[in-house]
């Protein structure tokens, strides 16, 4: 089981940028996937977007479309998500993922969760 661990949340106002970092542990980091997901209060957890190992293949929500993009360096065994044009219903804690795609986009028991970062967005 790979460990992951999430930075980069934090207080912005509406309009503003976030980057969120997550590392892995292992060698074989370039053969998960990695992916992004969110939850609200209220709310059940959500994919916010996913990529490939090689980082060939993404995939958003729709609701992140044009805002949100997701990298990865393979040679430091970090994700990234880069959060543009923020809304106040970002708002979540937002969870890093690690797996095999089919298992990262269903969220399944094979997935690999980090421990969460808070982003706040204010109007």
């Amino acid at each position: 089981q790979v460990q992951l661990v999430e930075s980069g949340g934090g207080l912005v106002q509406a309009g503003g940028s976030l980057r969120l970092s997550c590392a892995a542990s292992g060698r074989t980091f370039g053969t998960y996937a990695m992916g992004w997901f969110r939850q609200a209060p209220g709310k059940e957890r959500e994919s916010v977007a996913i990529i490939n190992g090689n980082g060939g293949a993404q995939y958003y929500t729709d609701s992140v479309k044009g805002r949100f993009t997701i990298s990865r360096d393979n040679a430091k065994n970090t994700v990234y998500l880069q959060m543009n044009s923020l809304k106040p219903e970002d708002t979540a804690v937002y969870y890093c993922a690690a797996g095999r795609w089919s298992s990262v986009r269903k969220a399944d028991e094979n997935t690999s969760w980090g421990q969460g970062t808070q982003v706040t967005v204010s109007p």
